[in-house]
């Protein structure tokens, strides 16, 4: 027994990482926050009562993913309302850092119940909620509980198991590229992915528009951080906080050419596992040099603890679930050395120990579906002149060419998202012929999660849909029309379609 009191706490400390755990906990909460807010305010239209796919026929039908608090309780648009307000209410408290002057135990129990909660939401989620970043945020949250709080040193097994959630996030995505489409072998993928990728932001054209040398150096320099970096953080310091600082750096670069949700931040949260305290006084003498832990390690056999200031039952948990976490991880680790390697995928009900990546291939053209309306035309006649039609306008993706993408990343906009999907996927989703149907109702719900309803509200008496081929306009282009895309003339794919 004195050998577990004393040595094993005394192994498990990290005291060079009391700033990595401060990162780490206020980083992901903050996430967490967001990805609350998203829920609040895009849930119940697209996934609730009443929403494009009900999360009831699929609670009643048995088909959710994995555990839900909703299985027990049953869903309501109310019920999720206050779920997702205790989620923001837990998260803000955590960003503040108050539940971590605490106990060590009272950070993991608040971290626990926002992955719990957030697990329940992902599980009915759908299609909207099938992104690789929910189980990347799920994962985080269960993790970066277990650092526990001020009163105890960061634990090094936890640590190091955050930075292996990196590695697989990293070298997965690198992976999965290098078997994927040639253009990442050949180094033309960053020749199309600023114009193809699901959602550019405001300086994706620019990202565009430079030389073709440049995108090959884009190429080259994400294969290096990607496939070789990743190695460096379970190195000794400041080898470790090198690698960390590139992958920040090279996500950084993502977050300003792109919108990727939460999926850069997260990376570059989670990478600061692998920062030391050392590294980081030196680089900013003026953070502060103690932010707790130090006091705790006076304080000895308070409160029940082993001579090294760690209460003997945060060590039982810490070890506890740093096993459990390596042996949910290991399909994951065997994933990645697979030929058949999957991507964004879960081994388990609890989505722990997943394997991630991104963009294996990447496409080479854009295709835009657009949703057009007119209060124009009479009984099953539309009319035929074609300034009568006018599109709905959807806040992220592209649709009017003169109208300059926006940023909306670390914010989540689902609905977006999946209309990039749509070419890929085929037009018969039912989600989007629901959506339709919503449409030619003027469903208000519905009408929110769109930037503009060229009907103000009214009901269309048609609707239709159309496809178009969109790219960025060259610089020559935009001087002479002011735009910022330019597309073809589209063809119909829908339509037109009256409300019966």
């Amino acid at each position: 027994m004195e050998w577990f009191t004393e040595i094993l706490p005394g192994w498990l400390a990290a005291p060079d990482g009391e700033w990595a755990r401060e990162i780490l906990q206020r980083g992901v909460a903050a996430l967490y926050l967001v990805a609350f807010l998203s829920t609040l305010n895009q849930f119940r239209p697209l996934l609730g009562e009443r929403g494009l796919l009900p999360a009831p026929e699929l609670l009643e039908a048995g088909r959710q993913r994995g555990p839900t608090l909703f299985r027990r309780w049953g869903y309501s648009d109310r019920r999720l309302v206050v779920l997702g307000v205790v989620g923001m209410a837990v998260s803000a408290l955590l960003v503040a850092g108050i539940p971590q002057a605490g106990p060590p135990w009272l950070p993991l129990a608040l971290f626990l119940g926002l992955y719990g909660l957030y697990l329940s939401v992902v599980n009915i989620g759908q299609v909207f909620y099938g992104f690789g970043w929910e189980m990347l945020l799920l994962e985080a949250g269960f993790t970066v509980g277990l650092l526990g709080s001020h009163q105890v040193p960061p634990p090094a097994p936890m640590l190091i198991l955050v930075v292996w959630l990196v590695f697989r996030l990293e070298f997965g995505a690198g992976m999965i590229k290098m078997r994927g489409g040639s253009e990442w072998r050949d180094l033309t993928a960053l020749d199309f992915h600023h114009q193809t990728q699901p959602m550019p932001n405001p300086l994706s054209r620019q990202a565009h528009l430079k030389p073709r040398w440049w995108h090959r150096c884009e190429v080259v320099g994400n294969h290096v951080a990607q496939l070789g970096v990743p190695f460096l953080l379970f190195l000794p310091q400041p080898v470790a906080s090198v690698g960390a600082g590139a992958i920040m750096l090279t996500q950084l670069w993502l977050v300003a050419t792109g919108n990727f949700a939460w999926l850069n931040w997260a990376t570059i949260v989670l990478a600061a596992a692998a920062l030391g305290d050392s590294v980081l006084h030196r680089l900013i003498p003026a953070l502060p040099a103690d932010l707790g832990a130090d006091a705790a390690l006076e304080s000895g056999m308070a409160s029940g603890g082993s001579a090294a200031g760690i209460p003997v039952y945060w060590t039982v948990i810490v070890l506890a679930g740093s096993v459990a976490l390596i042996v949910a991880s290991v399909p994951a680790l065997r994933n990645l050395f697979s030929r058949r390697q999957l991507m964004n995928a879960s081994f388990n009900r609890w989505q722990l120990g997943n394997a991630y990546g991104a963009f294996g291939s990447v496409t080479r053209q854009r295709i835009e579906i657009v949703i057009e309306a007119t209060e124009a035309g009479s009984g099953d006649h539309p009319p035929e002149d074609e300034a009568d039609w006018r599109p709905y306008e959807f806040k992220g993706k592209p649709g009017d060419v003169r109208r300059r993408p926006r940023q909306w990343a670390p914010y989540h906009l689902r609905l977006d998202w999946m209309m990039w999907f749509l070419p890929l996927s085929g037009l018969h989703q039912r989600w989007f012929h629901t959506l339709l149907a919503r449409l030619l109702v003027a469903d208000p719900a519905v009408l929110r999660l769109l930037r503009q309803d060229p009907c103000a509200g009214r009901a269309p008496r048609f609707i239709r849909v159309r496809s178009f081929r969109y790219r960025f306009a060259t610089r020559a282009e935009r001087r002479e029309t002011g735009h910022y895309w330019m597309r073809d003339d589209g063809r119909i794919v829908i339509g037109p379609v009256a409300a019966r």
